[in-house]
C-alpha cells in the first residue's frame, strides 16, 4: 500500500482511528487480528537435524564408505583418520549454519523496546510488540521508530534513515500528502519507517504497518528467503568427486574381474580393488580444504578481516565484482566542508580564513562567525560532536579556522532564534554584538537570495551579483556537494518583531558553503588495486545520483566507459534487460533494498561472482544473496554483520583487497594439493591396472596401498595448504568460476604425470623381479618418494624450485622429512616388516629407487623451464 499518497484524514479513516488514537478494547482486538509487532522468524531446524544434515554431501558419503571399508580390510586404526576428517567437516559446517540463524534476531533488536502511544486520548508507554495498526505514536529525538508511520504532525522532525535508505543526511519529515506513487523510500517525506532513528525535532505518526508488513519486515523476509550458496570450489569438488568416484569404481571392477579370471584369490582381489578405490579418492581433500580455509581465516583476522564462514576465504579468489555502498564504506560517513564561495571567488575550505585575508568585518569573518553561532551542534563527553551532520561540519570548519564556537557563544550571546522550517528552508539566530545586534541566516540558496538585497565583498557592501553566485552554486552541485547559503543583517538594537517576515529580509549575502561526505583516503588505492586484479567495483547507494557519480569519478570507479543508473530506471527495467547492461553500469543511485538484490542477481545470471559490501539494514538481503557478503565492523548494523560472510573490523575498503589476495592464495593452494594428490594416485592406479596386462603379480598389498595413501596425502597435503602467495597473484584476472578442477591444463598435467610415475613403477617392478631384488618393497618405496617429488613440483606450475626457494615453505620440507622417516621405519625396522609385507633394502636397491624419484622432479623442472622460455618475448 502506498501510504504516502493518503491524506491524514484518509489514513485515519482507513484504520478507524483519530488523533486520540484507538480504544483499549479495539487495540486488544487488533492485536489478535494482526499479531504482535515483532519480526517473525522462520522455523529453525533443531541442532541435531543441522548436524545430521552435514553428512549428506556426496563426497562425505564416499568418505564414510571408505572408512567402513578401511576398517573391514585393515583395523580400527585405518578408520580413525577418515572418521576424524568427516567429523571435523560436520562440526565446522554445523557451527556456521547455527550462527547464520541469528540474522533475524539481530533485526528484531533494531525496533527498540518501548514506545509512547496515544490510546483513548491518553498517552501511555508500552512495549513495541503491542503496537497495532491505527495506533497514534509520539516521536521525540533519540526514539527508534517502532512501526511504519504516516506522519500526521511534524515540528522540525528529522530522521536518520541511513541504515534503511543509505542516505547520509537526516531526512526532514513533514505531514503533507504526496502525489507520486513511485517515490523511493528516501523521498517519502511523510513516512517514518520502523528501525530508523529520530535525530531531531518531534512528531506524531499513525501506525500503518507492523511486524512483517513493515519495510524492515520485508527485508527480514528477503533474508529468510535467501539460501546459503555454495562456493566455486565446493561446486567443482562436488562434481569432481562424483566423476572420480564413478571412474575409480569402474576401474576397480575391471581389475577385480581380470584378477579373478587369472585365478587370483577372489578375497584378495576384492580387498585390492576396494583398497585401490580408497587410495585413489583423496580422502584428505576435505581436511586440506578445511584447514587451508581455517588458517587463511586466522591470518585474515590479523589483517582486520573477520571471516564468519570459512568458505568466504575461498570465494574471494573468484570474485569478479564488488558491489559497495558509498556512505561509510567508500566515504568517511562524516560531512565535511570542502569549498567556499565568498568575495566573488571560490576557495578550498582547507585554506585558513586568516590566510585568506580575514578582516574583522569581512565576508569570511562573518561566515566563520555564522558557522559557529547559527549552529546547534555541541561537543559531547567523548570529545566528539553531536547534532545534525550539516551543523557539525560547519562547527568543525569554524573551529579549525580559529573561531571557537563555545567562546563566540559567550562573546555574542544568542538573543532569539527562528528554527529551521521546511517551508522557509532556512534558520536564523540573533546575537548581541559589539556594534549592536546581528542576525545570521543559513539555508537553501534560493531561499537566501530571495531574502537578500546586497552582498558583502571583503568589508564592503555591494549589489547582489546573481551572475557570480549562481554559476558557483551550479559548479559545487555538479561536483556532488551539498550547497548551503549564508547571510546576515544588522540592527542597532533587538527588533520588537521577531518573526521571519521581519527578520529574514533585506539581508546581506555572505557566502556559499559546499560540503560533502568525502572519500576515504585508502579507498583510492583499494579501488586501483581491484582494477589491477581484474575486479570491477560497483557503487550501489541510496544517495542522489550527482553525489554518487561525483564520488565514483574521484575514486575512478566511474570512467568514460561506465554508466549511472537510478532506482526508478532500475525499477522499470526487466531483469533480462538489466542482464544485458549490468556489466557496463558502475553506479546505482537512489536504490531500494529489493533493487540491490536485482543487481546482484543480474550479475550472477551473467556468470559473475559478486561480493557485496555494506553496513545498513538495507544491505542485508543483498549481502545474503551475494556470493560473499562483506559487512562493516565499526559502522555496520548487527543485521548486516549477521547476514555477511566476512566483517571488516576496520571498515577499510582496502582490507577487501588484502582479503582477495589471501583468497586467491588459498584457492591456488587447494588446487596444488589436488594436482599433487591426483597425479600421484593416478600413478598407483596405472601401476595396479596395467600390471596384470603384463603378466605381473599384484604390485602392492591392500595394507601398503592404504599406508601409501594416508601417509602421503596427509602431511605434505597440509603443508601445501600454507604455501606462500605467488608474487603475481594480484596481477591475474579472477579465477574463472566456470572452469573446473581439470581446466587450464590441470587435467592433462595430472594424467601425464600419473602415467609417467605408473610407467616408471612398472619398469622398476619388471627389472627388480628379473634381477632378484626385493621388488615389492622397491616399488612401494618408489611410490612414496615419487609423491614427495610431486609435492615439490606442485608448488608452482611455472616457477622452478630454485626460484621459489627450497626452504620458502619450511612446513613442506618438514612434512617430506617426516614421511621419509616414517616409511624408513616400515622398511628397516624388523617388527614392522611382517605388518607391511616389506623387506630391508640394500644401498644398490635404495639408490635405484632414489634415482627414479629424482627423475620425476627433474622432468618437472625441465618442463617448467621450457614453458617459461616459450612465454619470453
Amino acid at each position: 500500500m502506498d501510504w504516502h499518497l493518503l491524506s491524514i484524514e484518509e489514513a485515519f479513516a482507513k484504520f478507524g482511528s483519530s488523533k486520540s488514537g484507538i480504544s483499549l478494547e479495539e487495540a486488544r482486538k487488533r492485536l489478535e487480528q494482526y499479531g504482535r509487532n515483532q519480526l517473525r522468524e522462520k522455523r529453525a531446524r533443531s541442532p541435531f537435524v543441522m548436524f545430521v544434515a552435514q553428512f549428506g554431501d556426496f563426497m562425505i558419503l564416499v568418505l564414510i564408505a571408505a572408512a567402513v571399508i578401511a576398517g573391514i580390510i585393515g583395523d580400527a586404526g585405518d578408520m580413525a583418520p577418515i572418521i576424524a576428517i568427516v567429523l571435523l567437516n560436520a562440526i565446522i559446517g554445523f557451527m556456521q549454519e547455527y550462527r547464520a540463524e541469528r540474522a533475524i534476531a539481530a533485526l528484531k533488536k533494531m525496533a527498540g523496546f518501548t514506545a509512547e502511544v496515544i490510546r483513548g486520548g491518553e498517552p501511555q508507554t508500552m512495549a513495541v510488540e503491542e503496537i497495532v495498526p491505527g495506533d497514534v505514536v509520539l516521536l521525540r529525538a533519540g526514539d527508534v521508530v517502532p512501526a511504519d508511520l504516516r506522519i500526521t504532525e511534524a515540528a522540525q522532525l528529522k530522521l536518520d534513515e541511513a541504515s534503511l535508505t543509505g542516505e547520509s543526511f537526516p531526512a526532514e519529515k513533514k505531514s503533507s500528502t504526496l502525489d507520486e506513487a513511485s517515490l523511493p523510500l528516501g523521498e517519502r517525506v511523510n513516512m517514518a519507517y520502523r528501525g530508523t532513528i529520530v535525530s531531531a525535532g518531534r512528531g506524531v505518526g499513525l501506525a500503518v504497518a507492523t511486524a512483517m508488513e513493515t519495510e524492515l519486515g520485508k527485508i527480514a523476509s528477503m533474508i529468510q528467503a535467501e539460501g546459503d550458496t555454495r562456493t566455486p570450489l565446493q561446486r567443482k569438488l562436488a562434481a569432481f568427486g562424483r566423476r572420480l568416484a564413478l571412474l575409480v569404481l569402474f576401474i576397480c571392477g575391471v581389475i577385480f574381474a581380470m584378477g579373478y579370471l587369472r585365478g587370483e584369490s577372489p578375497l584378495l582381489m576384492f580387498m585390492t580393488a576396494i583398497s585401490l578405490a580408497v587410495a585413489v579418492i583423496p580422502e584428505a581433500l576435505p581436511a586440506v580444504v578445511t584447514i587451508s580455509l581455517a588458517l587463511g581465516a586466522k591470518k585474515m583476522v590479523r589483517q582486520k578481516a573477520l571471516i564468519r564462514r570459512l568458505s568466504a576465504v575461498e570465494t574471494l579468489g573468484a570474485v569478479t565484482h564488488i558491489c559497495t555502498d558509498k556512505t561509510g564504506t567508500l566515504t568517511r560517513n562524516r560531512m565535511t566542508v570542502t569549498r567556499l564561495f565568498a568575495d566573488g571567488r571560490t576557495i578550498p575550505a582547507a585554506t585558513s580564513a586568516r590566510d585568506a585575508g580575514v578582516a574583522g568585518n569581512s565576508s569570511l569573518f562573518h561566515l566563520m562567525a555564522a558557522a559557529a553561532l547559527c549552529n546547534d551542534a555541541r561537543t559531547n563527553g567523548d570529545n566528539g560532536l553531536s547534532g545534525d551532520p550539516t551543523e557539525t561540519a560547519l562547527y568543525v570548519m569554524a573551529a579549525e579556522n580559529g573561531f571557537d564556537p563555545v567562546k563566540l557563544a559567550a562573546q555574542f550571546p544568542r538573543l532569539a532564534e527562528l528554527p529551521f522550517d521546511a517551508d522557509r528552508k532556512c534558520m536564523t539566530t540573533i546575537h548581541e554584538g559589539s556594534e549592536g545586534v546581528v542576525s545570521y541566516t543559513k539555508g537553501g540558496l534560493e531561499a537566501i537570495l530571495a531574502r537578500s538585497s546586497s552582498m558583502l565583498s571583503g568589508s564592503t557592501i555591494v549589489s547582489l551579483d546573481f551572475g557570480a553566485v549562481h554559476p558557483a552554486n551550479e559548479a559545487m552541485a555538479a561536483s556532488g556537494q551539498r550547497v548551503l547559503a549564508v547571510a546576515m543583517r544588522r540592527w542597532a538594537s533587538l527588533p520588537e518583531d521577531i518573526s521571519s517576515e521581519a527578520i529574514e529580509k533585506d539581508m546581506t549575502f555572505l557566502a556559499l558553503v559546499g560540503m560533502e561526505d568525502p572519500p576515504r583516503e585508502e579507498a583510492f588505492d583499494a579501488v586501483a588495486q581491484c582494477k589491477t586484479a581484474g575486479i570491477i567495483p560497483v557503487m550501489i547507494t541510496g544517495d542522489h545520483p550527482a553525489t554518487a557519480a561525483a564520488i565514483a569519478r574521484r575514486l575512478s570507479i566511474l570512467d568514460g566507459e561506465g554508466e549511472v543508473m537510478t532506482g526508478p530506471q532500475l525499477e522499470a527495467l526487466p531483469l533480462h534487460e538489466l542482464e544485458k547492461r549490468v556489466e557496463d553500469i558502475r553506479v546505482y543511485a537512489r536504490v531500494a533494498p529489493e533493487q540491490k538484490l536485482k543487481i546482484v542477481q543480474a550479475l550472477k545470471d551473467r556468470g559473475k561472482y559478486v561480493a557485496m559490501t555494506g553496513d545498513g539494514v538495507n544491505d542485508a538481503p543483498a549481502l545474503k544473496r551475494a556470493d560473499i557478503g562483506v559487512a562493516m565492523g565499526i559502522t555496520g548494523t548487527d543485521v548486516a554483520k549477521e547476514a555477511a560472510a566476512m566483517i571488516l573490523l576496520d571498515d577499510n575498503f582496502a582490507t577487501i583487497v588484502r582479503a582477495v589476495r589471501e583468497g586467491r592464495r588459498i584457492y591456488a593452494n587447494i588446487l596444488k594439493f589436488i594436482i599433487y594428490s591426483i597425479s600421484s594416485n593416478c600413478g598407483t592406479l596405472v601401476l595396479i591396472a596395467f600390471a596384470p596386462f603384463l603378466g605381473l603379480p599384484l604390485p602392492l598389498f591392500p595394507i601398503q596401498i592404504l599406508w601409501l595413501n594416508l601417509l602421503c596425502d596427509s602431511f605434505p597435503g597440509l603443508a601445501l595448504a600454507v604455501e606462500p602467495v605467488e608474487k603475481d597473484a594480484m596481477d591475474r584476472p579472477p579465477i574463472d568460476p566456470a572452469s573446473g578442477v581439470f581446466a587450464e591444463g590441470r587435467g592433462w598435467f595430472m594424467a601425464r604425470y600419473g602415467i609417467f610415475i605408473g610407467g616408471l613403477a612398472l619398469g622398476l617392478q619388471v627389472y627388480a623381479m628379473k634381477a632378484g631384488h626385493s621388488w615389492q618393497t622397491m616399488v612401494f618405496t618408489f611410490l612414496i618418494l615419487s609423491r614427495m617429488a610431486m609435492a615439490l613440483s606442485a608448488r608452482s606450475r611455472q616457477l622452478s624450485l630454485l626460484q621459489l626457494g627450497i626452504f620458502s615453505n619450511s612446513q613442506l620440507i618438514g612434512a617430506i622429512l617426516l614421511v621419509v622417516i616414517l616409511h624408513a621405519c616400515v622398511v628397516w625396522i624388523p617388527a614392522t616388516n611382517p605388518v607391511f609385507a616389506t623387506e630391508p633394502l640394500d644401498l644398490r636397491e635404495m639408490g635405484m629407487v632414489l634415482a627414479l624419484s629424482v627423475a620425476v622432479l627433474l622432468v618437472s623442472e625441465l618442463e617448467k623451464a621450457v614453458l617459461r622460455r616459450k612465454r619470453l618475448p
